[in-house]
């Protein structure tokens, strides 16, 4: 049975721009959140390093400056991330991108090995 011609068309549904958009439920939304804290947590750390600096020295400058540069790429790349993470699910062509997770696991295995180096140096 045909819609008569005369009968309006309901409204097209907004344009989505963000994940929550694309995703109704709150799987983009607890990722986002993880990200969120684990950029805040990497600036806590390289705060807690930065506090060794006048017993350690110099040297000790490196640990949090990686740390903040992990965090800001972290908070940068975080939306884009999610976004194009949702985009693929719904349209079932997304990859999982191995890359971010890994490289923070090398990232965290190297601030704990570089503490734990500081401490059994500690003067």
């Amino acid at each position: 049975m045909s819609v008569p011609s005369w009968v309006p068309r309901p409204p097209l549904p907004p344009p989505t721009h963000t994940a929550v958009e694309l995703d109704p439920g709150l799987q983009p939304e607890r990722t986002s959140l993880a990200w969120s804290r684990t950029w805040l947590a990497m600036v806590t750390v390289s705060a807690v390093f930065l506090r060794w600096l006048p017993h350690y020295g110099p040297s000790m400058v490196l640990i949090p400056a990686l740390t903040l540069l992990a965090a800001v790429g972290i908070a940068l790349t975080q939306r884009y991330r999610t976004h194009r993470d949702v985009l693929g699910i719904r349209d079932e062509v997304g990859v999982a991108d191995p890359w971010p997770p890994l490289l923070l696991l090398v990232l965290v295995l190297l601030i704990g090995a570089a503490g734990v180096w500081f401490v059994l140096q500690a003067p």
